[in-house]
C-alpha cells in the first residue's frame, strides 16, 4: 500500500519550522536542528514501526543546512515530498536528497534576503514609520500584524507547494529564469533600500565658518548639499552598508559605532543637539 502523508503530520512539520527554524543555532550548525526537527513527523509517521528506517532517514538531515528562513521553508516541503516518494520505494537515496538542499540553499539565501529582507521588511517599515508620526501607536501594530500575517501564509503556501512538487523544484529554483527573476528581485531591493534611506534618514552636520565680525561665510551643511542633496545621508548610508557587508560587523556594533560618532560629533560642534541624526 502507497504510503501517503496526512495533512496533519504536514500541518505539524511546517509548524516545527515556522517556530523552530532557528533552533539551537550556532555557527557550526546554523539551522540545522531547526531542519531536523521538522523532519521529524514526516519521518515518524512514514517509517511507524521500522526503526532502522527511521533513524537512517532522520541521518539523512543532520548534514548542515542555512538558508533564508521565510523562502527556505520550500526546502522542507521539497525533502518531505521526497522522503515520502523514498518510502514509496522510488529511487530516492542520502545523496540525492542532501545534494539538493546543498544546491537550493544559496540561491534560496540570494532570493530570500532581496525580497524578504531588502525589498519587503523595507516597504512595510516605511509604511509603519508614516503611520506612527507623531507617536501613532498604529505604525508599530501595522508592522507587527502585516509581517506576521506575511510571514505566515507565505511560508505556509511554499512550504506545500514544495511538498506537491517535489524534485520538480529544482528547476524552477535554479533554472535561467529563476537566475534572472533573482537579479530583478536585487534591483528592486536596492530601490526600495535607496527610497527608504533617502526618506527617513536625516544626517545634516551644524559646522559654519564666521568672520572676525561673526558673520557666516561658510555653511558647510548648505555647501555640500548645493553640490549634492543629502551628501552626508549618502556617505553614512553607504559606510554602514560597507561594514556590514564588507567588513562583516554586524548591525548592533555598527549601531553602537553611529552613536559614538554622534557623541563626540556634538562635543566638538560638528553636530547639532537639537537636530536628528
Amino acid at each position: 500500500m502507497e504510503k501517503q502523508l496526512s495533512k496533519k503530520t504536514l500541518n505539524k512539520s511546517f509548524w516545527l519550522w515556522f517556530y523552530g527554524n532557528l533552533t539551537c543555532f550556532s555557527q557550526e550548525h546554523m539551522q540545522t536542528f531547526g531542519y531536523l526537527s521538522a523532519m521529524l513527523p514526516i519521518c515518524e509517521e512514514l517509517y511507524a514501526g521500522e526503526p532502522d528506517k527511521l533513524a537512517r532517514s532522520m541521518k539523512t538531515y543532520t548534514a548542515f543546512f542555512n538558508t533564508e528562513p521565510q523562502i527556505g521553508a520550500i526546502v522542507v516541503g521539497v525533502t518531505a515530498g521526497l522522503e515520502q516518494a523514498r518510502a514509496n520505494g522510488e529511487p530516492v537515496d542520502d545523496e540525492t536528497i542532501n545534494g539538493l538542499r546543498a544546491g537550493l540553499m544559496g540561491p534560496l539565501a540570494g532570493i530570500g534576503d532581496s525580497l524578504i529582507v531588502g525589498t519587503v521588511i523595507p516597504i512595510l517599515l516605511g509604511i509603519a514609520l508614516g503611520l506612527a508620526s507623531g507617536g501613532s501607536i498604529i505604525g508599530p501594530l501595522f508592522y507587527v500584524v502585516t509581517w506576521n500575517l506575511f510571514a505566515l501564509l507565505g511560508m505556509r503556501f511554499i512550504y506545500f507547494k514544495g511538498y506537491q512538487l517535489g524534485g520538480k523544484a529544482v528547476e524552477i529554483l535554479v533554472g535561467e529564469k529563476a537566475q534572472a527573476i533573482r537579479e530583478s528581485i536585487q534591483i528592486v531591493g536596492a530601490m526600495v533600500i535607496g527610497a527608504v534611506a533617502a526618506s527617513w534618514i536625516n544626517v545634516s552636520t551644524a559646522y559654519k565658518m564666521l568672520d572676525a565680525n561673526g558673520e557666516v561665510i561658510v555653511d558647510l551643511n548648505n555647501s555640500l548639499n548645493s553640490v549634492y542633496p543629502k551628501l552626508l545621508t549618502a556617505v553614512t548610508v553607504v559606510i554602514c552598508w560597507w561594514l556590514m557587508s564588507k567588513r562583516k560587523i554586524s548591525p548592533t556594533k555598527v549601531m553602537g559605532i553611529l552613536v559614538v560618532v554622534a557623541f563626540v560629533g556634538v562635543l566638538i560642534g560638528f553636530f547639532n543637539p537639537g537636530l536628528q541624526y
